[in-house]
C-alpha cells in the first residue's frame, strides 16, 4: 500500500537506525567515534541537538553534560568555546557540534536529528536548525524529530517525525501535522497507532533486544536501536 509522503524519505530510513550513533563501551554515545562507527557500518544514525549560549548546535542527549563527560554543566548556559575547552566525552572525544558531525558524514549516512527544546525556546533552536541544514544538498539524508510539535512545525524541507512517549500520549493528536511519528515501542499496542500505520510511516524507539524487534516489526517501518544486531532488524523489516 502506498503511504503518504513516501517520496520525502531516503530508502535507508526503512530499517535500523543507530541510537545516538553506533555506540558501545569503547565509543561514547553522540560522539564522533560513535557516528563514524555507524557510517563505517553503512547505518543511518540518530543524534540530539541543543542550542548553546552563543547559538551553536551542540550534539548531546541531555542538557546536563555530567553523564557523558563526568563534569557538571548545562549546554544552554555555556558557550560552545567553554564546552570545547572544558569538557571531554568519556571516550576522550570532544562534545561535537552538529556542523562537525555533518562534516564527518559528508551526506553518506542518513542522519535523524532530534531537536531538544530548553525552557520553551523552540523558535531559537528551530531557526538555528533550519539555517545549518541549508548546506545539505540531498534533503533525503536528513530527517528531523522532536517531542515539541511547536519546534517541529517550524522545520522546513525535511521529513519530520513527531516523537511521542506513553507518558505524553496526548501529543498523538498532532500526528497529522507531520510526515511520520516516532514512537516509544510500547505504543505499538494501541489500536489507533496500528490504524495510523496502514497509511503512514512509524519509527519506534528504542529497540534493545531481538525479542523487542520481533514484536515491533509488524507495526513499524523503522527501528531506532542500540545494543542489538542491526542485521536482524534489516531482515525483519525487509519482508514487509
Amino acid at each position: 500500500m502506498h503511504k503518504k509522503h513516501y517520496e520525502m524519505f531516503d530508502e535507508s530510513y526503512f530499517g535500523p537506525i543507530a541510537h545516538r550513533g553506533l555506540h558501545n563501551e569503547e565509543f561514547t554515545e553522540n560522539g564522533l567515534k560513535a557516528f563514524e562507527n555507524a557510517i563505517n557500518h553503512d547505518l543511518p544514525f540518530e543524534l540530539d541537538i541543543h542550542l548553546s549560549k552563543d547559538g551553536k548546535l551542540i550534539v548531546c542527549h541531555d542538557s546536563q553534560l555530567e553523564r557523558v563527560t563526568g563534569k557538571k554543566g548545562i549546554i544552554e548556559e555555556l558557550t560552545s568555546e567553554e564546552i570545547r575547552n572544558n569538557y571531554r566525552l568519556k571516550d576522550g572525544g570532544v562534545v561535537p557540534t552538529l556542523q562537525e558531525v555533518l562534516d564527518l558524514n559528508q551526506e553518506r549516512s542518513l542522519i535523524v536529528v532530534e531537536v531538544k527544546v530548553y525552557k520553551n525556546k523552540y523558535k531559537d533552536i528551530a531557526k538555528a536548525t533550519n539555517e545549518i541544514l541549508k548546506q545539505i544538498k540531498n534533503k533525503k539524508k536528513i530527517a528531523v524529530i522532536s517531542f515539541d510539535p511547536r519546534a517541529l512545525k517550524k522545520i522546513k524541507v525535511y521529513p519530520r517525525g513527531l516523537l511521542i512517549q506513553k507518558a505524553d500520549f496526548w501529543v498523538w493528536k498532532f500526528r497529522y501535522l507531520f510526515e511520520s511519528v516516532d514512537l516509544e515501542a510500547s505504543l505499538l499496542e494501541e489500536k489507533t497507532v496500528q490504524r495510523y500505520y496502514r497509511k503512514h510511516y512509524i519509527n519506534i524507539w528504542t529497540i534493545e533486544s531481538s525479542e523487542q524487534a520481533k514484536k515491533a516489526a509488524p507495526y513499524c517501518d523503522a527501528m531506532t536501536f542500540q545494543y542489538t544486531d542491526p542485521n536482524e532488524i534489516k531482515e525483519l523489516l525487509s519482508h514487509k
